[in-house]
Formats: C-alpha cells, structure tokens, sequence
C-alpha cells in the first residue's frame, strides 16, 4: 500500500513525492561483459532480515550479511585482457582505492586486508544521498580520480581479485545515505526476501540481468583432474588433453547448486562408446560446484577422433533439465600431449 499511494501521489503531482521518484537513480549494467556467456551475476543482497540467506528471489544465491551484487568473470581469456568496470549512473567520484595486489583471501588471510575488504575500488557519488561502490578492481587499473565527474558507462577500471574475495569479479554496492539498497528489489522493499518495490535498474539492464538461480561455470576436457585456485579451476596448471595422456577427464563447474538436484556426466569416446559416466543427486547446497569424471589409458595411446562430454543437470519432481553442456576435442592420430 505504501508504494501504491507514493505513485498514486506521483501521478497527481505531489511535490514530495514526485521529488523522491525523481531522485531514483536509474542504473546501467556496471560491467563491460555478456551477461551468460563470459560472466554471470553469482551472489545477490542478502535480503533475510534474521540468520540465513535469501537472494531478492528467495533463492541461494548470496549469503549471511552480504551487500551487494557480485558479477563474476567466467571466461578467462576476457579476464587476463581486462574487462571493464562502467560506472552505473552519472556522478562525481567520491573516493579511490589503488595499490592492492589481486589474489584470493584464501591465501593472503582475511588479516591482510582488514578494513580494506573492497579491496582496489571507487565510489561515485549520485547526489540526493545516493552513492555506489565498485570493489575488488584489478592493481593498476583505476581510470578516474577522487573528485572527478563521471558519465553513466565510463570506465572505472577493470575487474580483479582485490581485497575479500576468492575469484575475480564486480562487487556493486549502492547505498541511500549509507543504507544498503538492493538494485533487484528496490528502496521501497521491506524487509523479506518477497518484498519487492521499484527496482533500479534501466530497461536494458533489467532485461540483461534475468535472474537464473544455478547455471554453468566452467567445463572441458583434460588429462588429469583439475585443480581448484582462487575459487576457480586453474587454467594454467590443467594438463591438456593428448594421446599420451594418463587419463581422460572431462569436468564441469557450475553456480547455485541445491541438494535433490541430480547431475549427469558423459565421456564419450571416437567410436560412440561410452568411457565413463556418473549420475548422481547431490547432497547439499553450493554457491559452488565442481565435479568430473575420468578413464585411465591403458599401454597404447588415446585413439584418435573425437571426445565428447555431456553434462546435465535436473531438478525437481518432473526432472527439468537446468544446466546443459556439451564440449569436444579432437585428437589427431599420433597426437602427443
């Protein structure tokens, strides 16, 4: 009711009221990357008042106590070139960050950067109390300086794996006079993970930001298991995939996975048989998932052709398929690795 009679005073012209809606800040996606393919939005406000989590869904995707909207980078080859922060909405720049190295929490020690959890970072200040915080940038790459004016869509900097956090993404806080306000929700949200009130984000990037409660990471093909750094597979210890390899694995990574859901893997040899499978449910709930499957070579080398792999996963009574992936490499007769 208490939306419906602000808007209701909007329309007939109120003066407070209209200068409230007026000073909404209208947000444009904070990050230069496509949504779904090269980053996905993993960790969501925390909008359970009490102990526990719930994402504006009432899904998983956050955390106890969290406060922002965490874009994260999949692709690593977009990482390593530098994907660029973008300032939401036009303002001044309140205040910067620089200097901080990019690597995971886990191996510095949440001590090392106590009261810089933010890590590399800017704020821009959107007047009317409003402000919104850019977190976890790479070293180096802050664009824009303390007290300067800044268009909605310039480059802040790039994404990194400064301060708080295990893998490389945008953290996005917006605040109302130092008041944490979900940009899915709105500041006229109550409290509770089913309240919803004028979201703030611009058409394009409300559409760009579909919610989707688990989807896929990571996956590929290998010849040794992978090994998890920073919160995600490490690309560059992974042994690749040849003809000599020991084994064949292939693997996939995914985001928001619930206890009940039933994943399927799938290696499948050049001549259509079947080198390994698994299907399984899982056990419980992970902002986090990784799982594989493997053959060992025997005394000859891999048969040339080409390996697939097939992942799923179902969810559900009626086992609606929520995740799916496929990924192929080819090896050439006398192909090493």
């Amino acid at each position: 009711m208490a939306l419906a009679r602000i808007l209701f005073s909007v329309i007939l012209g109120a003066p407070p009221a209209l200068a409230w809606a007026q000073s909404l800040p209208s947000l444009a996606l904070p990050i230069d990357c496509e949504i779904g393919t090269t980053c996905v939005v993993q960790n969501y406000v925390d909008r359970e008042p009490g102990p526990g989590a719930r994402d504006y869904h009432c899904g998983f995707l956050t955390y106890d106590g969290h406060k922002g909207t965490d874009i994260r980078v999949i692709d690593a080859q977009s990482y390593q070139r530098g994907v660029a922060v973008l300032a939401a909405a036009p303002g001044r720049v309140r205040a910067v960050r620089d200097g901080m190295q990019d690597a995971s929490v886990r191996r510095l020690g949440k001590a090392a950067v106590a009261g810089r959890e933010a890590g590399n970072s800017v704020v821009i200040a959107h007047g009317n109390g409003w402000e919104t915080q850019y977190a976890h940038m790479r070293k180096g790459s802050i664009a824009v300086s303390a007290g300067q004016t800044v268009k909605a869509g310039e480059k802040l900097g790039s994404v990194g794996l400064s301060g708080n956090t295990e893998f490389p993404h945008l953290h996005l806080e917006v605040r109302r006079d130092g008041k944490v306000v979900d940009p899915f929700a709105g500041p006229l949200a109550g409290e509770g993970c089913g309240e919803r009130g004028v979201p703030l984000w611009e058409a394009d990037a409300s559409t760009r930001l579909t919610y989707v409660p688990t989807g896929l990471l990571e996956a590929d093909i290998a010849g040794a298991p992978p090994r998890v750094g920073d919160g995600r597979v490490d690309r560059g210890a992974m042994k690749l995939f040849g003809s000599d390899a020991p084994t064949a694995v292939f693997w996939a990574q995914i985001y928001g996975a619930r206890a009940g859901d039933v994943e399927e893997l799938r290696l499948i040899a050049p001549d259509g048989s079947l080198a390994a499978s698994r299907r399984a449910p899982l056990q419980r709930n992970q902002a986090q998932h990784l799982s594989y499957i493997g053959k060992r070579r025997g005394g000859s080398a891999w048969p040339a052709g080409t390996y697939r792999g097939e992942y799923a996963v179902y969810r559900g009574e009626g086992g609606e398929r929520i995740v799916s992936v496929t990924r192929e490499v080819t090896l050439a007769a006398g192909q090493g690795d």
